[in-house]
């Protein structure tokens, strides 16, 4: 099944009813049934295959990325998902300074590691009743908000989240940093909080899964290029001389600028509010 196929019996092209949408998001719809919006699936095919080569530069470097999604309907997913894929996550309340202030996460997280080894060394049963309890509800609470990222060792190289309004408070911190983000938004979010939006059903869980499975695959596709790469640098023969080939540092340390969001070349007429256009047809996209 093609991917385009795929998205639509997933309803990824329906949107949020006329009375809830932001004009910004003007250029990614295609028209209006039945007082529901129906986005261009062409432009989440687009925004879908650009976002995909981004993050497959970004896992080649060796980068980590991080998803956000603390709605009910993507939990599970990103959860599953991202467990198979060894990625970062935050399915629980984003915390205020997650990246902003990430040393201080840190710790917190030692504080995690130091509370379960009290448990599985059976120390925490020398403490008092109400003491136990205590660190006992303290470790659970840490583990809830923090256990998806415990393993980040370092600020991630892009951010990919589900639902700018949900997410806001991430998508601002990771553009006070500098990291790019990626965000799958319905026709009621704002693209201008992310630098490359895939426009589509973000309540949806069918459209949801479709969207993290294509951001994993781009990026474990992306760690094995970077993973070949670094392999064939360790193995070039060394030249005249008998000294190694040395590997130009400078690209490690030359500044990336996030990519642009997607421009809409060729924006969808108006549609009229009384008709009940179709789902657009296109010509079937590659996976890749």
């Amino acid at each position: 099944m093609s991917l385009v196929k795929e998205l639509i019996e997933a309803g990824i092209h329906f949107g949020q009813r006329r009375s809830n949408w932001n004009p910004k998001m003007a250029p990614y719809i295609h028209g209006v049934r039945g007082g529901i919006h129906i986005i261009d699936i062409k432009e989440t095919v687009k925004g879908l295959l650009l976002a995909k080569k981004y993050l497959g530069k970004i896992a080649a470097d060796g980068k980590d990325i991080v998803f956000v999604g603390t709605k009910r309907q993507a939990r599970a997913t990103i959860e599953e998902q991202c467990a198979e894929a060894k990625l970062p996550y935050v399915t629980e309340r984003w915390l205020g300074g997650t990246l902003t202030n990430f040393r201080t996460i840190r710790e917190r997280l030692k504080r995690l590691v130091e509370l379960e080894g009290l448990v599985e060394s059976g120390e925490i049963k020398t403490y008092s009743k109400k003491m136990e309890s205590q660190l006992m509800r303290e470790m659970r609470k840490i583990y809830r908000n923090l256990n998806g990222i415990r393993d980040m060792s370092k600020l991630p190289g892009a951010l990919i989240a589900i639902d700018v309004n949900r997410e806001t408070n991430a998508l601002r911190e990771a553009r006070n940093l500098g990291i790019p983000t990626i965000c799958l938004l319905d026709t009621d979010g704002d693209p201008d909080l992310v630098d490359i939006p895939v426009p589509g059903n973000d309540d949806s869980m069918r459209s949801i899964a479709i969207f993290v499975r294509e951001m994993c695959a781009a990026i474990e596709d992306g760690r094995k290029r970077g993973a070949v790469h670094q392999q064939g640098a360790d193995e070039a023969p060394a030249e005249e001389g008998g000294q190694p080939r040395r590997r130009s540092r400078r690209s490690q340390f030359r500044a990336e600028e996030p990519p642009a969001a997607p421009a809409a070349e060729d924006a969808p007429p108006a549609a009229d509010p009384e008709s009940a256009p179709t789902a657009p047809e296109v010509p079937a996209a590659s996976d890749g």
